[in-house]
């Protein structure tokens, strides 16, 4: 095994426990409560990692190294730990806890309403008649398109990132009176996101899916490659896939997958709506890097967790839920939990009757067609093959029972 592939246990053991007796017996101690916290704490978070990339097993990707996303399986420990100490406090106290990692927060935030004036042309600005379409092409343009490419990597399923795309647009709709983030135009909603931005970023990604799944996986050493340039070219695709399993969920092969497959969409959804609930309450800016840290941290998380569901669902012979998908369940569980316990107000606010009578119908859509597919269909489909195999059989003529009975003896006696 290369340098490369080792696990180096004993290594980063003796580093450590180097960094430790440096720490305690050599490094000039300060007085300061306040400062000794924050290292200790830092310390106990790198103990944590190292034990964790060296110890914990594997998960289902490899590459560029099985230590990678080790890291992301401890992280995401980290991050659970966390999100239960804030659990445990008030509000006040989680906004102002989050000032010991950046003291710029802790802050009310500014209200952006999207939805306002949806006019693309307005006259009666001659100067800027489309400033309102400029208003809305932000950031968030191109964090939803690359976004979604990259959620399409990780889904593999062009229907069900539709789904998901619509679904969430839906959700605005449906939650604009809680959070005026939510408030948007309805070309905004269609066009912008729905349309161009997320519509592209999944086509995009199927495309990217398609070529890795015809793509040949030939693997060489890089030692046994001649050329530099050929090195090179090794060396960049160390970040590529090892090889590639692409998703056919058959969400309606059964009802415990399409059951699955509902609270798959359920627990996604929630991690989307998480992004917007939890900036809002514990006032952290969009463009900060605790936002922008945990979006990234979920797309690696989520590539993981969906692999190992996948295989869950799909193979008889795995009888285990994944680690970082049990993980992760509970950090969207728990980042849930948060925002129940800390704005129950706003999440509670009622539904206009419209939303809930949309909400009403479309629930009754589902269990109508979930009882005509699952049992209804079933059940019909059992009794056309019974009746078409009893009209086979009389086809075939009357049975003469003696004469059978008489075979049969005589098989017996020979």
């Amino acid at each position: 095994m290369s340098f490369f592939w080792r696990a180096h246990t004993v290594t980063v053991l003796v580093i450590m426990l180097a960094v430790l007796f440096y720490v305690a017996l050599f490094e000039e101690q300060r007085h300061s409560f306040d400062y000794n916290t924050k290292r200790g704490l830092v310390a106990c978070i790198f103990v944590f990692l190292m034990f964790g990339v060296t110890q914990t097993p594997d998960g289902p990707f490899i590459r560029p190294h099985p230590v990678v996303w080790r890291l992301v399986l401890c992280v995401s420990v980290l991050y659970e730990i966390a999100l239960i100490f804030i659990l445990f406090q008030d509000v006040d106290d989680a906004r102002q806890l989050l000032r010991h990692v950046d003291p710029s927060l802790g802050r009310p935030l500014p209200d952006k309403d999207y939805g306002g004036n949806c006019l693309i042309y307005d006259p009666e600005v001659p100067e800027d008649p489309f400033h309102n379409f400029k208003d809305k092409m932000d950031g968030f343009v191109t964090t939803h398109f690359f976004g979604w490419w990259l959620k399409t990597l990780i889904l593999r399923d062009y229907w069900l990132c539709m789904v998901l795309s619509i679904m969430f647009e839906v959700l605005e709709y449906t939650l604009e009176h809680q959070l005026p983030n939510f408030s948007e135009c309805w070309w905004d909603h269609w066009i912008m996101d729905a349309l161009l931005c997320n519509g592209l970023g999944i086509y995009l990604g199927m495309r990217t899916c398609e070529y890795l799944s015809m793509k040949p996986y030939r693997w060489s050493g890089m030692w046994n490659i001649p050329t530099y340039k050929g090195k090179l070219w090794r060396i960049a695709l160390q970040f590529s896939p090892y090889s590639w399993t692409d998703f056919d969920w058959r969400p309606t092969d059964s009802l415990k997958r399409w059951l699955a497959m509902l609270a798959f969409i359920a627990m996604f959804l929630l991690a989307e709506l998480g992004t917007f609930y939890l900036k809002f309450i514990l006032w952290i800016p969009p463009p900060h890097f605790l936002c922008l840290g945990r979006l990234v941290f979920l797309l690696f998380a989520g590539g993981v967790a969906m692999r190992e569901t996948f295989e869950y669902l799909d193979n008889p012979n795995c009888k285990k839920f994944g680690q970082q998908s049990w993980i992760l369940t509970a950090i969207v569980v728990t980042e849930v939990l948060i925002v129940l316990k800390f704005d129950w107000n706003t999440v509670t606010k009622p539904f206009p009757p419209h939303i809930t009578l949309f909400w009403i119908l479309g629930a009754l859509v589902i269990l109508l067609w979930m009882i005509w597919h699952f049992y209804v269909k079933r059940l019909w489909n059992w009794h056309v093959n019974r009746a078409i195999r009893d009209k086979k059989r009389l086809s075939n003529g009357p049975v003469d029972m003696y004469a059978a009975q008489t075979t049969t003896k005589k098989t017996k006696k020979q």
